[in-house]
């Protein structure tokens, strides 16, 4: 084994380790009640489905045509657009100090429309493309939908264990995204000097900036919630692009380029999570 290889195997382990502890570690420090209840605001739903799912896509087609990108490059844009439920979402929103709750429950349901919305809108944006929807689906049930169910049940079942461990799997899912960042910048370091001067770079700065443009422009006033929203608008889901990449566009520039997009919305929003986690008001205390 290379060490290529080697570090190929660390990021990929790492990244299940911090999506299944962060996962497990909000649902044993949160109830289902306490998910659900920001979600019975129907403005709050219903303008958390506009940004994603409208607005985002939208920003990257006029940023792809603006800037003349490549096909392989637009290609993984507007997929990386169409993908929303980031499981980054609730450990962003914990160091930004926003409402936790109302992160679990945005990115539960972000993730399942998204399973829904890509196969079918995708074909449309990209003509040609398929995209199976159970695909996408297992993936996210499995490390995303299930831990957090675990979590949840015992916080339910056993409140005082729960409490004790979710410490143990908070740390560790913030040891495994500081591995999976620093690796996968090592590991993609060919990938991102070959999209300088291909304006690829450019175009996922302004997509990142313009996303969480959009996120803080329908958050509302509450500036937790309004924290939210900027971040799940900003962060998209990476495990689901990849799956439609793969299979449609293997072999191609678009696979490296979203890679490189999942790296760069990392380095963008954890500053930015902490930077708003400094301005949030003394006493903040995030759940989970």
């Amino acid at each position: 084994m290379t060490v290529e290889q080697l570090l190929g195997v660390v990021l990929q382990v790492s990244g299940l380790v911090f999506v299944v502890a962060s996962m497990l570690a909000m649902g044993l420090g949160l109830t289902v009640g306490q998910i659900v209840a920001p979600l019975r605001s129907p403005v709050r739903v219903v303008s958390a489905l506009v940004a994603n799912f409208v607005l985002v896509p939208l920003l990257a087609f006029a940023i792809a045509k603006a800037l003349g990108l490549d096909q392989p490059l637009a290609n993984g844009l507007i997929v990386l657009a169409t993908a929303a439920g980031a499981p980054f979402l609730p450990k962003l929103v914990q160091g930004a100090k926003g409402d936790v709750a109302f992160g679990v429950g945005l990115m539960v349901l972000l993730m399942v429309v998204t399973i829904v919305y890509m196969p079918l809108v995708l074909p449309l944006m990209l003509p040609g493309v398929s995209v199976d929807a159970w695909a996408i689906a297992q993936s996210l049930i499995v490390v995303m939908l299930v831990p957090l169910a675990i979590g949840l049940s015992a916080k339910a079942l056993w409140p005082e264990d729960a409490a004790s461990w979710q410490p143990m799997f908070a740390k560790a899912s913030s040891l495994a995204i500081m591995v999976l960042l620093v690796v996968g910048i090592g590991l993609n370091v060919a990938n991102i000097l070959a999209l300088i001067g291909s304006r690829g770079l450019i175009a996922l700065a302004v997509f990142a900036a313009g996303s969480a443009a959009i996120g803080f422009a329908l958050g509302g006033r509450e500036p937790a919630g309004r924290t939210v929203m900027l971040l799940g608008t900003t962060m998209r889901n990476i495990s689901a692009a990849l799956v439609v990449a793969a299979g449609n566009f293997a072999g191609t520039a678009t696979v490296p380029f979203i890679l490189v997009g999942a790296i760069l919305l990392l380095v963008i929003t954890l500053p930015t999570a902490k930077a708003l986690g400094r301005q949030a008001p003394v006493g903040t205390v995030p759940a989970g």
